[in-house]
């Protein structure tokens, strides 16, 4: 473990500079789960995750010649604005080398911080392999992700603030994917309160770590791919798969449509943006993969809030459309005068409203004299797009939907 008295050092030193995050109540969950669940809400950080923590602790255990090397990491996003921040309050070079499908608002965030972006490899371990070789060329100080006592100490304040406010808790349950969050946090947990159950949460398209803890070895994923783009480590630490054997007691695995499901229910139920990674403890209730849990009381770590709002514009609107809030027609009709107005005004007297329209009598599918028409239309759930449906048939309309 992590020694108890490291992350009590860690939590001194950035208590000035790190938020202390909200770990308040959340009843809808709650209800919707059968526990008493209660959010660590990491991301309200400063810089919109935990990494800050891990990432200050360690420049700041650095000694002045170390400082004066400058420092780099490799990261998908939220290390990598943690170490550019704690580079800037301390005044020394930072750069850092993300993948090259990183969202844009991370690789402005850091920029925003003052430090260096280079863009190398598809995923976070083959930009990890190019800042390793880089930064031994140039002599600067390599800070870990997750690897890293420091880096880990840092993170394992989580955990204090979270059981200096309720000590009662029955289980928290943390994402992973490097490991570094759920190493450091598990390693306070088990020294404070061991009674607390620690639970990992990785993505099904990031399984490396999980595999491992299952195997007790280090097993490394050939891919990855996951919208937990903050998870999605390829290859398993041995430093800090380690700490887990030791310290976690449950893995447990969610997809990216459970993912994309409790983004969507923190958004509309708890008024949170939270990204993938910071999403997985949520999705893991909402889709009843710890049954176990039921009637105790549970602390889940919304470990970051750096959402790529392109991704969530697609997460809500494929979440109107399978909660029956948004419909997608394509309708055949004979292409003459008034035949679309009749159709709008059989949507309109359903109370249907059109946000998106268009008009095709040119596809090589149609018969000559029909036209299709693609709309979009805001609904009120299933049963009323049913009695949509059903108009749609009675008056002989050829229809389809998209999902």
């Amino acid at each position: 473990m992590i020694p108890l008295e490291t992350i009590h050092i860690a939590h001194a030193k950035i208590r000035s500079t790190v938020v202390n995050t909200p770990f308040s109540h959340a009843p809808r969950l709650s209800e919707l789960s059968g526990c008493e669940i209660y959010l660590k809400k990491e991301n309200l950080q400063v810089t919109g995750a935990f990494k800050i923590r891990g990432a200050y602790n360690k420049i700041a255990s650095l000694d002045e010649a170390q400082r004066k090397r400058g420092v780099i990491a490799a990261s998908a996003g939220n290390h990598a604005q943690g170490v550019a921040m704690a580079a800037q309050m301390f005044e020394i070079n930072a750069l850092i080398v993300m993948p090259e499908s990183t969202p844009l608002t991370k690789i402005n965030g850091v920029r925003y911080y003052g430090a260096e972006v280079i863009l190398s490899g598809s995923n976070y371990d083959e930009a990890y392999g190019y800042a390793l070789e880089y930064g031994t060329q140039k002599g600067m100080v390599f800070v870990h992700p997750f690897a890293d006592e420091a880096v880990m100490a840092g993170q394992g304040t989580i955990a204090l603030e979270m059981l200096q406010e309720r000590d009662d808790l029955d289980a928290i349950v943390i994402p992973v994917g490097g490991g570094g969050l759920i190493s450091g946090m598990a390693s306070c947990i088990k020294q404070l309160s061991p009674h607390i159950e620690v639970i990992g949460v990785s993505a099904v398209g990031a399984p490396a770590m999980k595999d491992s803890f299952e195997a007790k070895m280090p097993i490394d994923s050939v891919s990855v791919r996951t919208i937990a783009d903050g998870i999605a480590v390829r290859d398993t630490s041995s430093v800090t798969l380690g700490h887990i054997l030791e310290c976690v007691d449950t893995m447990v695995s969610v997809d990216d449509e459970e993912i994309a499901n409790a983004i969507l229910f923190l958004l509309e139920r708890q008024k949170l943006v939270v990204e993938g990674a910071g999403a997985v403890g949520v999705a893991a209730l909402l889709h009843h993969k710890l049954p176990h849990l039921i009637g105790k009381k549970v602390g889940i770590v919304l470990s970051g809030g750096n959402m790529d709002v392109t991704l969530l514009s697609i997460i809500i609107e494929k979440g109107l459309i399978k909660s029956g809030r948004k419909m997608k027609l394509t309708v055949t009709l004979v292409d003459k005068p008034g035949a679309l107005m009749q159709l709008t005004r059989m949507l309109q007297e359903l109370n249907a409203n059109i946000v998106h329209i268009e008009y095709d009598r040119t596809s090589t599918s149609l018969a000559y004299g029909d036209a299709n028409v693609r709309i979009h239309l805001e609904t009120k759930g299933e049963e009323h797009q049913q009695q949509i449906r059903s108009l749609l048939n009675e008056n002989h309309y050829l229809s389809s939907e998209e999902n």
